[in-house]
């Protein structure tokens, strides 16, 4: 069983910068897909980026690609999502997620079986 915990989420001001990081642990083997996701009050939850761990290709949503970048360091079963130049538009529930099957794009939440409990993020203006 593979379980996934998020971590580095907190409150910053406009134009600050948080680096979330996720672990996978457990029967990891080596999930094709990491995704992190994020739902903010009262909306759907939303993909942010994610990233095919084999061939280390990455993709954003839309607007997020010029501030925010996701990584790995498959050393330690760490993925990480640095973001820069926060707004309050940026507060939510960031969640990791994985996918055993090839072809991590398009970021649906449906396409992706495992998730963490979330990280709390709090852009304050």
């Amino acid at each position: 069983q593979v379980s996934l915990v998020e971590s580095g989420g907190g409150s910053v001001q406009a134009g600050g910068s948080l680096t979330l990081s996720c672990v996978a642990s457990g029967n990891t083997g080596s999930p094709r897909c990491v995704g992190w996701f994020r739902q903010a009050p009262g909306k759907e939850r939303q993909g942010v980026a994610a990233i095919d761990t084999p061939l280390k290709q990455t993709v954003y949503a839309p607007s997020m690609e010029d501030r925010f970048t996701i990584s790995q360091d498959n050393a330690k079963n760490m993925t990480y999502l640095l973001m820069n130049n926060l707004t309050p538009e940026d507060t939510a529930v960031y969640y990791c997620a994985t996918r055993d099957q090839p072809f991590c794009f398009p970021l649906l939440r449906n396409r992706y079986n495992r998730w963490g409990q979330g990280t709390h993020v709090t852009v304050s203006s």
